[in-house]
């Protein structure tokens, strides 16, 4: 009867061990107002992964990787880049929310990198779906929080590929635009963030400051990939929602603590009435 009872303790607690890791691996559901993580530390659940060349779901060379609580784009298996930009897409679109993460730069570029590409990436935001993206196709359709490191640039910086934005009631049309965040070196993490409202307004944060903002991100008909999102919307050129996406673009970059707070929905601000 004795070892009855002793095994029936040890299967108790073998279930309840099996349920606690359950908990720690499966993320919850964000919720408007509240910080949650979508990375568990442990593996890519909840991500898909796409590079130039390959299809949905194909890590190239294993350059995504999961290691000590960490997203790692790592090259260690790479002879020579070719061109393998990838980008790793959390699986749910959003439209009103706040996202951050931390990022640091480490080792050297990997041979065959283009050399604007040294220590750059990016958190991609309003982005076409990965799954409509061409075989061969660079980036997404997307509006991109540019992270740089060294070299005198700031980070935090936009960039539009097949995108424009407005700023102060204007069209703009720059491909890349520096934002106004101090300068950082070296292998240290810096904090990024994102707030995006819709198709009214995108702020970038670097470090708790507002480095940068813009309105009205929309599609560029000059743009071939854009034009066709354009024609099976109907005409619209408004982003208004998308997927969200960080960037492997050659050289090793790590992220961690990421996570994504919904916020209520924005009615957009009445149009003045003519006069």
């Amino acid at each position: 009867m004795l070892n009855g009872v002793l095994i029936g303790w040890v299967f108790l607690l073998v279930l309840l061990g099996t349920g606690q890791d359950s908990v720690k691996q499966s993320s919850p559901d964000p919720e408007v107002g509240k910080w949650t993580s979508v990375f568990n530390g442990k593996d890519l659940d909840g991500w898909k992964i796409k590079f130039k060349g390959h299809g949905l779901g194909e890590n190239a060379l294993e350059t995504v990787q999961v290691e000590d609580g960490m997203i790692r784009m790592n090259y260690a298996n790479y002879e020579k880049f070719d061109g393998r930009f990838g980008h790793l897409f959390h699986e749910t679109p959003a439209s009103n929310y706040r996202f951050r993460c931390e990022y640091r730069f480490t080792g050297d570029q990997t041979r065959g990198g283009p050399g604007w590409a040294y220590r750059n990436s990016g958190i991609m935001v309003h982005c076409q779906d990965p799954a409509s993206m061409r075989k061969d196709q660079d980036f997404p359709v997307c509006i991109e929080v540019q992270l740089l490191d060294g070299m005198g640039r700031p980070t935090g910086n936009l960039c539009t590929p097949g995108t424009n934005v407005e700023i102060n009631g204007r069209l703009h049309r720059q491909h890349c635009t520096n934002s106004k965040s101090k300068l950082y070196d070296g292998e240290e993490w810096v904090k990024a963030e994102v707030e995006v409202r819709g198709n009214n307004v995108v702020r970038h944060y670097i470090n708790g400051e507002l480095v940068l903002e813009y309105q009205r991100p929309q599609l560029d008909p000059s743009d071939g990939d854009a034009r066709k999102i354009i024609a099976d919307e109907e005409g619209d050129l408004m982003l208004d929602r998308g997927w969200i996406a960080l960037q492997a673009e050659s050289h090793p970059v790590d992220f961690r603590n990421v996570e994504i707070m919904l916020l209520p929905e924005e009615k957009a601000a009445p149009e003045a009435p003519e006069k």
